[in-house]
Parts: C-alpha cells; sequence; structure tokens
C-alpha cells in the first residue's frame, strides 16, 4: 500500500513516526474520513472544510487543507483506481518536540499521514437493521472537534461489540446526543428528529446530505434532543455516517424499535442516498 506521509508518496511500511510526536504522546491532532465511490470522492470539500475547521480550534498550524484533495485523489488513484469503494484517512497532528503539555516555542512542522483502505459494505445490515446500546456519555465538552482523542469512544465500542451491537449511542444529561462513530436520529410522528449542533455532537457531512435530502422529500426535520425517556416511543431510529450510510436501527439495548424493522422514512432516505452516490 503507498501512503502519504510529510510530503511524500512512500510504502506504508517505510512510515516512521517519532516517539515525541505530540499525536502519540497527547493525541494532540486532528483526523478526517473520506469515503470514495467508484474512485470519486464523496463531498470532499465538506470534509477539508471540517478539517481545517478542527486544526483552527486546536491551533495547529498547517498546509491549506485544500492541498489534502490531490493527495487524497493520487492515493486512491494509486491504490484503489475505480475499484468499487474505499476510505481515504487523513491526520495531522501538532508534530515532534520535547515533551511538556505546552505548545512547542515557534512551533513545530505538523505530522501529516494519509492512507486509502477499500471498504466493503455489510448490505445485509443495511437490509436488516442493526442493535445498539446506550452508554454514559463521558467525552469532553468539545465534540464538535474531530480530534484523534478518541479513548471514550474505543471503550464505548468495546462495549457494544461484547453486547453484540452494531454501535453504541452516548446519551449526555438525559438526551441521546450521538454514536460512538456516527450521528443518529429518530423518527416521531413524520419528522426526523436529531440532536442540533453543538459542542457535544460532531457535525457529520454524512448528517448534513441527510438533511438537504429531507428538504428534497419533504421529510419534516426537527433539531432538538432526543430524550432517553422516550427512545421508545419512536418510531424508527437511524444512524448516519461516512461508512455507515443510513443504516436502521431495529433494537436498542433490550427493546425493540417500532415494528423491528426499518421503517418507511429510513426506507426513503436510504435509496435517495443511494441515487447521491452511486
Amino acid at each position: 500500500m503507498i501512503v502519504y506521509f510529510n510530503g511524500h508518496f512512500i510504502p506504508k511500511e517505510q512510515v516512521r513516526i517519532s516517539p515525541d510526536d505530540r499525536g502519540f504522546l497527547f493525541a494532540d491532532g486532528a483526523y478526517e474520513v473520506i469515503r470514495s465511490y467508484g474512485g470519486r470522492l464523496f463531498r470532499l470539500d465538506d470534509h477539508l472544510a471540517r478539517m481545517g475547521r478542527s486544526l483552527r480550534q486546536l491551533h495547529i498550524v498547517a498546509p491549506d487543507v485544500r492541498s489534502f484533495g490531490g493527495i487524497a485523489e493520487e492515493l486512491i488513484r494509486v491504490n484503489h483506481p475505480g475499484e468499487g469503494d474505499a476510505s481515504l484517512y487523513i491526520q495531522v497532528t501538532r508534530g515532534a518536540a520535547p515533551r511538556r503539555h505546552t505548545f512547542p516555542d515557534g512551533g513545530s512542522p505538523p505530522t501529516i499521514y494519509a492512507c486509502a483502505a477499500p471498504l466493503r459494505p455489510s448490505p445485509e445490515r443495511w437490509e436488516r437493521g442493526v442493535k445498539v446500546v446506550l452508554v454514559p456519555d463521558i467525552r469532553w465538552t468539545r465534540c464538535d472537534i474531530k480530534s484523534v482523542a478518541l479513548l471514550p469512544n474505543v471503550l464505548a465500542s468495546q462495549r457494544a461489540a461484547e453486547n453484540g451491537a452494531y454501535e453504541a449511542v452516548f446519551v449526555r444529561d438525559g438526551a441521546v446526543t450521538e454514536g460512538s462513530h456516527t450521528n443518529v436520529c429518530a423518527v416521531v410522528d413524520g419528522r426526523l428528529v436529531t440532536h442540533p449542533r453543538t459542542h457535544h455532537i460532531l457535525a457529520g457531512v454524512t448528517r448534513q446530505v441527510v438533511l438537504e435530502l429531507c428538504g428534497q422529500l419533504d421529510i419534516s426535520v426537527q433539531e432538538s434532543p432526543i430524550l432517553e425517556t422516550r427512545l421508545q416511543d419512536v418510531d424508527e431510529f437511524l444512524l448516519l455516517g461516512t461508512s455507515t450510510e443510513v443504516m436502521p436501527v431495529v433494537r436498542v439495548d433490550g427493546w425493540q424499535v417500532g415494528d423491528g424493522v426499518p421503517g418507511p422514512i429510513t426506507r426513503r432516505l436510504q435509496r435517495a442516498f443511494r441515487d447521491l452516490t452511486r
């Protein structure tokens, strides 16, 4: 596999990262994941804009993120030319410097790494729906930054795996926020309900696409918290993400969502999303 590392396209096994890199020591960095359909990157500009915002919020000085578009396209071309779907990962850290909590004096060159990997969808999950588990949201209060500091997400995902679930959904102060690697929505009385954009959720690119599709399909949208106490009353529940796309949820913990099968609004959004990406 050919990857990008600090200005060069090289075999992955040749990458060498300093033990003083602040990404390794402090999780001091940001990342982005971009989906490729048949060799074409989906919503590239939106992903790069979000990456730029994350870097600015972390005060990491890096090259213009628009240059990452060419890197992404080259990695797809070299590794997966027209061969189905792929996932493009880009990570930028503050770079290597003597270990101390404050930023390096005079700054440091960032460490930039990117790679592309084939993505093999699971059609049966989209068709039948999945199970999720609810977990306390113990993350920091700047979830709007796509930081590489993902230990709470890792622990939540592990809990989901141990319980035979596809995803873990966070609950903060009695309200559902998002999943460990997805945004979440519910359908109540024909209206799509999703947590508003605050510091407690990541502004998902797929979430934004689905909200746009709702406008085209005349589906009402309500951006407000989904209360945990009302979750069993929802008609449909779904996950949104770059690799997840529009995923129906049919079980939450030990109870069934609606009729236990993907609902009509979820199906409409799935079809519209596939039409858009395929």
